[in-house]
């Protein structure tokens, strides 16, 4: 499921280099964890070039996501259609919440939404993109810190177990876009974990994308977001990335990479509803 989508969305960019929410390595870094939707089977539709369309849902701990997805001008089944069948899956999750991201141009999904009984949560996301030509020099590390990537430092634990668990490296490392020397650390004089970020490059799309980033509380202002960003924005661009990418939930992760060169893209609300059968109006 995890490659039929990365097919799916590569096939969203060739069609339409700024449509959808999602990149092929969103889809794989949410393979980090080990979820309840693994055991379940992702709904696809596939042409003679491969999948076309998909309602995937996604097991967050705190409630499900799910995505419907389409090929932009492609002979597709219509987003009407592939909502519907996205209904009768979430239909029959456990008692749950489930949410959808909108992007603020999407009135099509946003319609198909209210009318199924969905309603705005208030929370908003977005993306920001930087082309390869505007890629941010490199500073130098801060004294006291040394930055390493998983090819120098694959002794070390993983920096992300605490909030990925144990498995994390063992189930990025199944995926096809995770790059071990794209997977940075920044290591204080102690040996702690200041802060680390992961960068993905998708050669089909051209796209370079940070996914995450994260300054531990004991060493923030000191720079060292603005270290791992512009390493690995680097590295991207040293790959082939002729785009570069990063989503934001917050104010001042928004402003920490507009600050960085990045310029603003669209908007995402979040729309939810529980799970089971609600009386609504369904499409097809």
């Amino acid at each position: 499921a995890v490659e039929l989508a990365t097919e799916l969305l590569h096939r969203v960019r060739r069609a339409d280099p700024t449509a959808g929410i999602w990149e092929a390595a969103d889809r794989q870094w949410w393979w980090r964890t080990p979820r309840s939707s693994d055991a379940i089977e992702q709904l696809f539709w596939v042409d003679d070039d491969g999948p076309v369309a998909a309602a995937l849902l996604t097991e967050w701990g705190t409630g499900w996501g799910c995505d419907p997805i389409v090929v932009p001008n492609a002979t597709a089944p219509p987003l009407a259609t592939v909502w519907s069948r996205a209904l009768e899956l979430i239909d029959t999750l456990p008692a749950t919440t489930v949410e959808v991201a909108v992007r603020d141009d999407d009135t099509e999904l946003r319609s198909l939404l209210t009318r199924s009984g969905f309603t705005v949560t208030g929370d908003t996301s977005g993306d920001t993109w930087m082309a390869a030509a505007d890629c941010p020099p490199l500073p130098g590390v801060p004294a006291g810190f040394r930055l390493v990537d998983r090819v120098i430092a694959r002794h070390r634990p993983h920096p992300m177990r605490g909030r990925n668990g144990d498995a994390v490296e063992t189930r990025l490392r199944e995926t096809s876009l995770y790059d071990p020397a794209l997977d940075l650390e920044m290591v204080a004089e102690n040996g702690e974990t200041a802060g680390y970020a992961l960068f993905w490059y998708d050669a089909a799309s051209g796209i370079g994308m940070l996914e995450p980033m994260r300054t531990e509380d004991a060493y923030q202002r000191r720079g060292l977001a603005r270290v791992l960003l512009a390493t690995g924005l680097n590295r991207l661009v040293g790959r082939g990335a002729e785009r570069l990418k990063v989503a934001f939930a917050s104010d001042a992760a928004r402003d920490l990479y507009v600050g960085a060169g990045f310029r603003v893209g669209v908007m995402c609300e979040a729309f939810t509803r529980p799970s089971g059968s609600v009386e609504c109006e369904r499409e097809g």
